[in-house]
């Protein structure tokens, strides 16, 4: 993939990724370590809770959109920096067997006026279940390597 300066950014641009299928051993694995809770970990008691069944911590749909981002179309120079998120939300849960997909689009771009070698790109980044539902949407701020200092 060709690496993307400030300058090659623009309002309006989106950036696909590719997909990963989600599996019920991975969202117990990711759960049982870092959101131990029963509609993380086990399919039975998952059933009784809010969910209704086995559902992927938000963390690790959030892990896993970082995954395809890394992998997909948008390709930062200095790879994607993130300097905070505006919003996130989980709209719907990841269930096993669930394909995820991003979609990324560029909603500003902005030099820096103090660090003419840098600026900011932020970027509302949704992701997909194979349904089409969105079960992650963020907007952040990503910091971009200028390709010429003072430019974009």
């Amino acid at each position: 993939m060709t690496a993307l300066y400030l300058e090659d950014f623009a309002a309006g641009q989106t950036f696909g990724s590719g997909s990963l299928m989600v599996s019920d051993r991975e969202i117990m694995r990711f759960g049982a370590e870092f959101d131990p809770q029963p509609f993380h970990l086990d399919p039975e008691a998952a059933r009784d809770t809010f969910f209704g069944g086995l559902a992927a911590s938000g963390w690790h749909t959030a892990a896993l959109t970082m995954r395809l981002l890394v992998d997909g179309e948008m390709t930062p120079a200095n790879g994607i920096v993130g300097a905070g998120f505006e919003s996130l939300n989980w709209p719907r849960p990841v269930r096993p067997g669930d394909t995820l997909r991003v979609v990324s689009e560029i909603l500003e771009v902005r030099p820096s006026r103090s660090r003419p070698t840098q600026g900011m790109i932020k970027v509302r980044s949704r992701t997909f279940n194979q349904d089409g539902e969105v079960v992650q949407e963020s907007v952040g701020n990503l910091v971009v390597m200028a390709r010429q200092s003072g430019s974009a």
